[in-house]
């Protein structure tokens, strides 16, 4: 399925993979790279909802079903993407998934076990088969979506905390591995998140403490942009209204 926009600007056609495009991020974020140019390729579980996502927006889009806890998977999607277009200038994780709520001597392994896979797994098996083809763009991108609990976790979400901070750990060895290429990896930081459709399904909340999807989407298209060459292993931080 493709869609396919004219014009110009920072990202003009880059071919840019999204991990996990039909989550809650998903829609802000690919409206907003869309905007800018970028050759999107999504993936996800549910073909429904990407091919919806695709329909609404603008852009030349690519929809792939993907189950990346499986590593031969990830691999696949990288090969025919990289067959497909040629090359793979950037990759953004927007995979989520969220246990807790209980006090930590209550955490079950059952928690820990699917954060693993959600949060840790699919990034180890993107960023693993991803890693030589964002080398070989020589401006290749990572960008990795985090949470503020990874550096100041709460007892109730340790296991949530424990496995984000992992993912941050990951992204920042990737980011030493990309030294010198020209490629770069990052986190975004950011704390509980409101969508353009939350927003519209309850009014009357205050969401004044909340990271809108907006801005992490603006701050995506920042860091896969030539203007953030220089930034590599680097958090930036968007935790809302203080």
């Amino acid at each position: 399925m493709a869609h396919v926009a004219g014009g110009s600007s920072t990202l003009d056609g880059r071919v840019i993979a999204i991990a996990g495009a039909g989550g809650s991020l998903g829609p802000s974020v690919v409206r907003r790279l869309a905007s800018a140019g970028g050759q999107l390729c999504l993936s996800g579980r549910d073909a429904s909802s990407l091919e919806a996502l695709a329909e609404a927006t603008p852009g030349t889009i690519d929809v792939d079903v993907v189950d990346l806890v499986d590593q031969g998977a990830a691999t696949r999607w990288a090969d025919d993407l990289a067959g497909r277009h040629g090359r793979i200038e950037a990759l953004v994780h927007l995979v989520g998934g969220w246990r807790g709520g209980m006090p930590i001597e209550e955490t079950p392994d059952e928690d820990w076990d699917f954060l693993h896979a959600s949060l840790i797994g699919t990034l180890q098996h993107v960023t693993r088969a991803f890693t030589l083809p964002l080398l070989a763009s020589g401006r290749g991108r990572f960008v990795v979506v985090s949470a503020g609990q990874a550096q100041a976790p709460t007892h109730t979400n340790a296991a949530y905390a424990a496995a984000k901070a992992s993912a941050e750990a990951w992204t920042l060895a990737l980011a030493d591995r990309f030294k010198g290429s020209g490629a770069t990896a990052n986190v975004i930081v950011v704390g509980s998140i409101v969508t353009p459709a939350m927003r519209a399904e309850s009014p009357e909340r205050d969401f004044s403490r909340a990271t809108p999807a907006e801005s992490i989407a603006d701050a995506i298209a920042y860091l896969l942009s030539d203007a953030a060459a220089p930034m590599n292993g680097q958090r930036l931080t968007l935790r809302g209204a203080a």
